[in-house]
């Protein structure tokens, strides 16, 4: 399927080649053990010509996930997150050529404001109470221009030369609402048409 191909590509260039993470390629695809976990990939898709321009996983807290399984470091010894309500995203990337050129109405990035809105939205539909996620200083500045508010928890950490953190996303009305203010987008940004393959959302 062309959208999943595009999106392990762009995966392999985002982390790999730029960033220069240590992260698995396998024939241009940028993958690991968490894929294999049946998650949800969010990816949006440019409207006019059908590229895709970025994505983002999500996994149930419940199983394996990044923070758990290799971030664990950044929680407190006391504190494991395995909640059906709370999910984790990882893998944000965005298609380098569409980093530079996908404009919003607002002072972040349209594919960007997509994403996130998406993770919203998805949770509100199927009821998560919130998302967590282990990203870094240059995402947690993202965040704050995007008005997508994160309870920071355990102690960052540096992994490498990056600073690193855990925070945990409400998924609700007020943070649908700031994201929306804050990208200018003012209406879901969800596929009308659900795919037939259940481990993936457009959005678009």
């Amino acid at each position: 399927m062309y959208e999943i191909d595009r999106m392990h590509t762009i995966r392999a260039e985002v982390f790999h080649r730029r960033l220069r993470w240590d992260v698995h390629v396998d024939d241009g695809w940028e993958i690991d053990e968490f894929d294999s976990q049946n998650p949800l990939y969010m990816i949006s898709i440019d409207p006019d010509t059908g590229d895709v321009r970025g994505s983002v996983r999500l996994l149930p807290t419940t199983g394996p996930n990044m923070l758990r399984d290799v971030f664990s470091d950044l929680l407190p010894q006391d504190l494991q997150i395995a909640d059906p309500l709370i999910w984790e995203s990882s893998r944000f990337s965005i298609d380098p050529e569409y980093a530079c050129k996908a404009r919003s109405a607002g002072p972040i990035n349209e594919v960007t404001a997509e994403l996130l809105l998406g993770m919203a939205e998805v949770g509100t539909l199927i009821r998560l109470r919130q998302i967590v996620s282990v990203y870094d200083a240059t995402m947690a500045r993202l965040f704050q221009r995007a008005r997508c508010k994160a309870e920071t928890i355990g102690t960052p950490m540096r992994f490498g030369r990056v600073m690193t953190y855990a925070g945990l996303f409400k998924t609700d009305d007020a943070m649908i609402d700031g994201l929306r203010e804050a990208s200018g987008i003012t209406e879901s940004v969800l596929e009308k048409t659900v795919p037939t393959d259940p481990l993936y959302a457009l959005v678009a």
